[in-house]
């Protein structure tokens, strides 16, 4: 668990630190040289069973867009991510997990082409960026929210490019966009141009049509909001 020891101050040696971190960004982003088409990274729970209304879209979605020509990248575990992997696989697409080693092991889902698993929490993030053209986030906890508002931060910093970010299941997310529009957009707290890099939807096809309708028309390629200076 290197993490714990940076974070806690337990590993003095800074230089085999930094050479283990930069070790690590050059191993994932070898892996995602590997993928040679457009992809989607999908979020979400990595507790939901294969017989939950998540797992069951997860997997429709990710075999839609390799229907459609589109690698599927996830973060490489059970659950939401086992479901997309699976899907996408099973619809004849390329399937690519970056997994992270937890003290409670999550274990790699056996329907992956291309995998690499983290130690560190910040290049696995780097790595779901750095090869996608757009996000579709499930149902899911802390993990999933922590991906969800990392993405949101970049493309609202003009870090990223204005890639489209699609959540699914409005049931689940209603009160947190709700809360995003009442609260956060009412206080002054975000723009009214930042609630509208999320869509909200319940069809596989849908989720599919607005990140692969956006990549067709460019619609990326200008930052969301390049004047802004912070992320608060």
């Amino acid at each position: 668990m290197d993490d714990r020891r940076i974070l806690q101050d337990e590993d003095h040696d800074v230089a085999r630190a930094v050479e283990l971190i930069a070790e690590e960004f050059r191993d994932g982003f070898e892996r995602v040289e590997l993928i040679d088409r457009p992809a989607v990274t999908m979020f979400g729970s990595a507790r939901v069973r294969d017989d939950d209304p998540a797992y069951r879209a997860a997997r429709e979605t990710a075999g839609e867009f390799a229907r459609r020509g589109w690698a599927v990248v996830t973060g490489g575990g059970p659950g939401v991510m086992e479901a997309a992997n699976r899907g996408a696989q099973e619809a004849g697409g390329l399937s690519v997990g970056f997994n992270i080693e937890l003290p409670h092991e999550q274990h790699v889902n056996p329907y992956l082409d291309i995998s690499y698993t983290f130690k560190h929490f910040y290049a696995r993030k780097v790595c779901f960026v750095k090869p996608s053209e757009g996000f579709v986030i499930f149902p899911g906890g802390f993990g999933t929210l922590d991906e969800l508002f990392e993405s949101l931060t970049l493309i609202q910093t003009g870090k990223v490019l204005h890639f489209p970010v699609v959540l699914f299941d409005s049931a689940y997310w209603n009160e947190l966009l709700g809360w995003i529009r009442d609260d956060l957009l009412r206080k002054g707290m975000i723009s009214s141009d930042d609630v509208d890099l999320l869509a909200l939807t319940d069809d596989p096809a849908e989720a599919v049509d607005v990140v692969v309708e956006c990549y067709d028309r460019r619609c990326a390629q200008v930052p969301a909001a390049p004047h802004k200076a912070d992320a608060e």
